[in-house]
């Protein structure tokens, strides 16, 4: 069976990428949408963005209305403000969430509808073009057919997808990732980790997504630390950066597994950050699933040197796993008690979060066979001491 592979059709990354950008960013339209939240309007990026703009006299609007990771109703209001101020492109400034709502903004601009209308379809047709530019290392949206968008009403983070979300221009500067403080640093770094070791041990995984899935591993272990620890250092910036879309590449063409799927309803009832949810899952997940997968989970032990060609696929498995359980402490991960979250509300809710995991169909693509029994066993054994 062939494998598909694409990627976004440009992609502008180093110094000055912006700038850089310009020329074809001149071609997608008369006037933008800046989609963005209120710190990075406030730290100067979408200015910057606007500038550029200027310079080739194309007119646009700021939305900053992003103010933590997307609901539908964020994307009503950007829609709503696209569609009024006769808007014919659309760029997303910032972390994750504002790149995902671009994506779900140009959507609802042409198709119309609720969101949850796409739920578990296949997005299709021509949507406007879509500039993205992204301020942290880690989600990889700059490179992906994908978006989550929260559901309001049900409470349920929705993975809506199609080849339509990729975005037409990917602008990465990482001096842009800067001024982000260690804990988004690191739950933004581990993210990427989730996405390059779901893409890699993915059933659905393929030759090329191997390539930059093992690759971004390694960038990670070697320069996460020292991002979170210095994030001044311009050389783990650059290197973070370069995994975030590297393991966005890898998990766009191959899908994420059991860790994000248990992941989202977390994000989805107790407002735990994505990359934060996902980190608190990475070690019992994947120790869960490791036997599925050992010689893939040995491969990825040894890319890292956290195991030699002395020891069998099991032994670098495990190896590999307990490296990952000591970057997360490292990075500062702790358990959900230590974001707010209340023991018997978690724990009540446990059912709804297995079964909405079980429905957004990712833990499927993990190569053990994974039943909602087991992912109840796991939520519940982010409380055992």
């Amino acid at each position: 069976m062939a494998d598909q592979f694409f990627t976004p059709p440009k992609i502008i990354m180093g110094e000055n990428a912006l700038e850089a950008a310009g020329d074809h960013i001149r071609t997608m339209g008369r006037k933008a949408l800046i989609v963005c939240g209120p710190v990075v309007k406030k730290i100067g990026i979408a200015g910057k963005v606007a500038a550029v703009l200027e310079k080739y006299d194309i007119s646009y609007v700021i939305f900053a209305g992003i103010t933590d990771e997307p609901t539908d109703q964020m994307v009503e209001e950007g829609t709503k403000i696209y569609l009024e101020q006769n808007c014919d492109f659309l760029i997303g400034a910032g972390g994750g969430s504002p790149l995902d709502a671009v994506k779900a903004i140009g959507l609802k601009a042409v198709c119309g509808g609720k969101m949850s209308d796409y739920m578990g379809v296949s997005v299709t047709g021509k949507l406007p073009p879509v500039a993205v530019i992204p301020t942290t290392a880690g989600t990889g949206s700059e490179a992906t057919q994908f978006t989550i968008i929260t559901d309001t009403k049900n409470n349920v983070k929705m993975l809506l997808k199609g080849e339509s979300f990729m975005p037409d221009l990917a602008v990465i500067d990482p001096a842009y990732t800067m001024t982000a403080p260690p804990g988004v640093t690191a739950a933004t770094g581990l993210d990427a980790l989730t996405h390059a070791i779901e893409a890699y041990t993915s059933r659905k995984a393929q030759p090329l997504t191997d390539i930059f899935a093992v690759s971004a591993v390694r960038r990670i272990f070697a320069n996460l630390p020292a991002a979170c620890e210095d994030g001044s250092n311009l050389d783990a910036r650059k290197e973070m950066s370069l995994a975030a879309l590297e393991a966005g590449i890898a998990f766009n063409n191959s899908s994420v597994t059991i860790v994000h799927g248990m992941s989202r309803p977390i994000g989805a009832l107790f407002h735990v950050p994505h990359g934060t949810s996902n980190a608190m899952l990475l070690y019992p997940c994947l120790n869960y699933v490791m036997d599925g997968a050992a010689e893939r989970f040995a491969d990825l032990g040894r890319a890292v040197q956290a195991a030699g060609a002395e020891d069998d696929d099991s032994t670098a498995a495990g190896k590999f796993i307990d490296a990952v359980r000591k970057l997360c402490d490292r990075c500062e991960i702790g358990k959900p008690e230590d974001y707010g979250i209340d023991r018997e509300t978690f724990l009540g809710a446990v059912d709804k979060m297995a079964e909405d995991a079980e429905t957004s169909g990712s833990p499927s693509n993990t190569r053990k066979k994974i039943r909602k029994e087991d992912m109840i066993k796991i939520y519940r054994s982010l409380w055992e001491a």
